[in-house]
């Protein structure tokens, strides 16, 4: 490590800080366009909005796998190897990904899908177990802001994605989707040759044991309970594609073998809290740490999961088109404030945790606004709103977990992001997935005639939450293609005058629809609320202990000297 008077700890440190920025890029130009395509891959394959939203679930869920692992490896075989694994995959996950052809059968097309977007996924965890920690021992002096610098390339990432689904919407998905190797091969370069150093804890000769002491059996659980919801939600659906059977709970037709595979997933969350725990030395952990790993769940539910929807929520609300442009205007808003997280830390006076705190309570007032708004305008500035208060969260995170817990290395900050893309994947993204089945349905049986015509066939089950029938993907498809051609006929006309030129069905097919987007952004709200209580709850604990101090190895948590 340098010395006190430098702000890095080597000369090549902004060309690697480049290099994670690029390949953060690359995973925001691909989430993005992603997004962008998920009413694409639901009219053209007939899945629910569930079933898109577990799709789309693999962009996080596979993260997690990535980044941990990564995590705990990178220290032993370093950054480089993992770089070239994470490129090889981004590639192959594209190959997958576009096995999915016209006149597949919906099961088919869900498991090509679904793998694709999971090895995508990986590949982007196993890239942020290598920047993460590199950035944090590269710039170990100002973390908040250098953390942020690295994370503003993902709404970079963003919009870069959403200026693609507009440019190029008449494109091919596959076409518009390979865009993402563009940035994938840039960063492939920019890593090429590089020397990386280790971090704090590395240099210091702890073993992978006394990095996993903080974590210890209380964080150990919150990854084990993720990856268990993991086996039975993600990989049952799966792998009842794979095998064309009902085996795993894909329906409701094999109650038993559904109870069965339950115990499955409880034996692998089981096997997972053993084995970290064992790491740890059977060491109870850092409570404080504990918290963070919740809040962070909470990040990535709200944060990404909400990124995974908002194009298509916002394109049902304000006319197709509508989503991708307001998605850009978050992203262009998120990049430019990541920029800042020094001067509002150092100029304004708001610690790490100050800022999370301020975050979470205008995400909270974001959302609402978003589902409240009527008009172009109105929306524009709410989702402006919403933007600034999600732009802090995940890299003021790991910026604060690297601080308290330098002798975890790259463990804690890896999984704290594991758990979070963990979370926006089983969490976040089916769970607004059913919101929007359950609330759009719940509307359409006002008309129970039209409701029986138009339910989708395949219920939707998320969690410990009732089955519910959403409005079919194929048919409510034909009907949006009915009001596309409407405007397309009149394009300076507003979506209302549209939606009257419907017949009164369609109509209120589609207004069922919108009414059950405004209140899954209500419902979606109720998360940052929770995290603003967590929040403050951690300002008060640091006033207590004397003021938020980053700490290093050997001191002692709460009896801290400020770093030098």
């Amino acid at each position: 490590m340098s010395n006190g008077n430098n702000n890095q700890a080597s000369p090549n440190a902004k060309r690697l800080l480049a290099a994670g920025f690029m390949a953060i890029l690359a995973a925001g130009v691909g989430f993005a366009i992603r997004g962008g395509i998920l009413d694409v891959w639901k009219a053209k394959f007939g899945f629910t909005a569930l079933e898109v939203g577990l799709v789309n679930g693999a962009g996080f869920t596979g993260f997690c796998f990535g980044i941990i692992i990564g995590g705990i490896i990178c220290d032993k075989i370093g950054y480089g190897k993992l770089v070239i694994a994470a490129f090889a995959l981004h590639v192959l996950s594209a190959v997958v990904t576009f096995g999915a052809a016209d006149g597949m059968s919906t099961r088919t097309a869900f498991t090509y899908l679904w793998t694709g977007t999971f090895l995508f996924a990986v590949a982007n965890g196993t890239l942020e177990a290598v920047a993460n920690p590199l950035v944090a021992t590269l710039f170990f002096h100002n973390r908040t802001h250098y953390l942020n610098i690295l994370h503003a390339s993902w709404p970079a990432g963003l919009t870069l994605g959403g200026l693609a689904n507009s440019w190029v919407a008449d494109w091919n998905w596959k076409a518009r989707l390979a865009l993402f190797l563009i940035p994938t091969a840039i960063y492939g370069l920019m890593f090429l040759g590089q020397h990386m150093p280790k971090s704090e804890a590395s240099e210091k000769g702890l073993s992978l044991g006394e990095m996993f002491k903080d974590v210890g059996m209380a964080g150990s659980a919150v990854v084990a309970f993720l990856l268990a919801l993991f086996v039975k939600d993600g990989l049952g659906p799966l792998l009842s594609g794979f095998t064309g059977s009902e085996f795993f709970g894909f329906t409701e037709n094999a109650p038993g073998a559904s109870q069965t595979w339950f115990y499955v997933s409880v034996s692998v969350g089981v096997v997972v809290w053993l084995a970290f725990s064992n790491l740890s030395r059977w060491a109870t952990g850092s409570a404080l740490l504990l918290v963070l790993f919740v809040a962070h769940a909470l990040v990535g539910a709200v944060e990404l999961g909400t990124d995974g929807w908002i194009q298509s929520i916002t394109n049902n609300l304000f006319g197709e088109g509508r989503g991708a442009q307001l998605f850009v205007l978050a992203s262009i808003m998120m990049f430019s404030l990541r920029f800042c997280a020094d001067f509002i830390e150092k100029k304004i006076g708001l610690s790490p945790v100050g800022i999370l705190l301020s975050c979470a309570i205008l995400a909270c007032i974001g959302l609402n606004l978003i589902s409240a708004s009527t008009s172009l305008t109105l929306v524009g500035g709410a989702v402006l709103v919403y933007a600034v208060g999600k732009t802090f969260y995940w890299p003021t995170m790991l910026a604060v977990a690297s601080d308290r817990f330098p002798r975890t290395g790259a463990v804690a900050i890896s999984m704290m992001g594991g758990i979070g893309m963990m979370s926006a994947g089983l969490i976040g993204s089916p769970g607004l997935g059913y919101a929007k089945d359950r609330f759009a349905g719940a509307e359409l049986q006002d008309n129970p005639a039209l409701y029986a015509q138009y339910k989708a066939e395949t219920p939707s089950k998320w969690l410990f939450f009732e089955k519910v029938n959403g409005i079919d993907g194929k048919k409510l498809g034909n009907v949006k293609s009915a009001l596309s051609q409407v405007r397309k006929a009149d394009p300076k006309g507003t979506l209302d005058a549209a939606l009257d030129k419907l017949q009164p069905d369609q109509k209120t097919v589609l207004v069922s629809d919108m009414t059950g987007d405004r209140k899954t952004l209500v419902a979606d709200s109720f998360l940052p609320a929770t995290m603003a209580v967590i929040y403050l709850a951690l300002l008060l604990y640091f006033k207590v202990i004397g003021g938020y101090k980053p700490v290093h190895i050997g001191e002692v948590e709460g009896q801290v000297k400020p770093a030098t």
